[in-house]
């Protein structure tokens, strides 16, 4: 089987606010876009997907970050019908193929039938998945399509065909399961027990907070934790996180957990909280940012080497200008001289990068620190004992591996604490797009087009700000433009979420309009 079509069509009502800027199809699910979920289960088959609702957007997500073959279906007419008929005439006459509804997140193990799996071997049947564990509205049991809500027996959104004959009369609108019992189809079932679904946004909200990116996995074992690697991104920043590691633990630099081994890294489960988990006091909270300057002053100081002009042209003004490039295409009004964001008037990076750029070249150093590279206060705990603890330690700055301009470390730590990065990583903000956030079918709110609202929860530390420059030292201007910096350059790095994409352009071009 060499193709599969999936039917990323509808509005995704029933998913509220997830798909008020995107269709559900890109609602991330364990940090992945649920049809990117597809698409990392068969890297090698050829997608044709159907769209509708915020077609725009699928499309360009798609052009930016799809990895596998695909072709995008416009659907012509409505109901889970629409688009089927125009993508079967993409596949050749003979192909077996699947058809799957995005908002199913297949398991693992799944296994399909020998003639779907094996070319060596013909397909003898045309199969319904059967759910086994969720309700549907549809049952398939002794052979029958019947309307009725099941989970042990429910008609799951799944289907392999031997040969697009039997969808031969679809018509382009109506209900695909309705037109099948109608039109007397047979299949066989086939058990899909471990599938998840996540039509309705109550399923969805059921989802833990996921605090990993998509290329690292985490096992805890007792009081030992091991952060593995899973994919070649994943690899590559491994090898600098353990570098990173040995090379502090050879400084004695306190402050760091216990390092057992890096092949593969296991360390100290730490007892404790991230920073932005925590809310004591505001004088404990004075207390706690002091350790950590402390800390951070700790390692900057403990050694350095001689500053390097391309790292540090690298770090902050052509990776930033690469990963946007990337999104120009996909964020609304990135193709306008100015957005309002929150009431400000913004001029766009795309039109002003020049004026960035020379500011940032305005950016001396004689020496790089040995610096961690990205201490948010995700990547910052807390111990029960109060000690602060760094983790997740970048490993580079530019093209220099471990040393960099101890002015990115300020930043970072600048970014959580005025910023609140955190929560924005953790999805608890919500976004506005004048002309393109929709609900029901409608345009919400009262904002024009090239007008954008971002509201971000607060982590509750942005009253420290002063505190923070005291402490630091660190000059103001230079911190700020980092600091909007590092937004405009998460667009990329947070490419999981659209609206995530969206909201660190939007809120990249915010800081920025203080700095230019």
């Amino acid at each position: 089987m060499e193709y599969i079509i999936v039917q990323a069509g509808g509005k995704g009502t029933r998913l509220g606010y997830l798909t008020k800027n995107k269709p559900k199809a890109l609602a991330p699910v364990d940090n992945l876009p649920m049809l990117f979920h597809l698409f990392r289960k068969y890297p090698d088959k050829k997608f044709i997907v159907i769209a509708d609702y915020q077609k725009d957007v699928l499309r360009n997500y798609l052009n930016a970050f799809a990895e596998v073959k695909y072709e995008m279906v416009v659907a012509s007419g409505i109901g889970t019908c629409s688009g089927v008929k125009q993508s079967i005439e993409l596949i050749p006459d003979d192909a077996p193929f699947m058809l799957v509804w995005s908002d199913l997140i297949l398991p693992e193990k799944l296994e399909l039938p020998e003639g779907y799996s094996n070319a060596d071997y013909p397909c003898e049947n045309d199969y319904i998945g059967v759910s086994q564990t969720f309700p549907c509205r549809w049952k398939f049991e002794n052979g029958d399509l019947q309307e009725e809500r099941s989970s042990e027996y429910g008609v799951a959104g799944f289907f392999l065909f031997r040969n697009k004959k039997l969808l031969s009369e679809v018509p382009e609108s109506g209900e695909l399961v309705r037109w099948m019992r109608d039109s007397g189809l047979k299949f066989k079932s086939l058990g899909l027990a471990g599938t998840r679904e996540f039509g309705l946004l109550e399923e969805y909200e059921k989802l833990g907070r996921v605090k990993t990116r998509p290329f690292n996995r985490i096992t805890v074992d007792g009081d030992v934790l091991i952060k593995e690697p899973v994919d070649d991104q994943g690899r590559a920043l491994a090898v600098k996180e353990c570098a990173w590691y040995e090379k502090v633990k050879e400084l004695n630099i306190t402050g760091i957990p216990k390092i057992y081994s890096t092949d593969p890294l296991k360390m100290e489960n730490i007892k404790g909280k991230n920073i932005y988990e925590c809310d004591p006091p505001s004088e404990e909270k004075k207390e706690i940012l002091t350790s950590l300057v402390s800390t951070l002053r700790e390692l900057h100081s403990k050694d350095s080497i001689p500053a390097d002009s391309a790292s540090m042209k690298e770090a902050y003004f052509n990776k930033t200008m690469q990963r946007l490039s990337k999104v120009e295409e996909l964020v609304p009004y990135a193709k306008e001289k100015t957005i309002t964001v929150n009431g400000r008037v913004c001029r766009n990076i795309f039109y002003y990068k020049d004026i960035l750029e020379k500011k940032l070249d305005d950016l001396k150093t004689d020496c790089f620190s040995l610096i961690h590279g990205d201490c948010t206060f995700s990547n910052l705990m807390i111990r029960d004992n109060g000690e602060p603890v760094l983790i997740d330690p970048r490993g580079y700055f530019g093209f220099t591996s471990l040393y960099g301009d101890e002015r990115y470390d300020w930043a970072k730590l600048y970014y959580s604490l005025k910023g609140n990065y955190d929560t924005f990583n953790l999805k608890e903000f919500s976004l506005d797009i004048g002309g393109h956030s929709i609900v029901g079918g409608e345009k919400i709110g009262d904002l024009g087009n090239g007008e954008v609202r971002l509201d971000i929860r607060s982590n509750g530390w942005e009253d420290l700000e002063e505190e923070f420059f005291s402490l630091t030292g660190c000059n103001r201007e230079e911190i700020k433009l980092l600091h909007a910096v590092i937004w405009l350059s998460l667009t990329t790095y947070a490419w999981q979420d659209y609206d995530s994409v969206c909201g660190s352009f939007y809120n990249g071009l915010y800081y920025l309009e203080e700095v230019l």
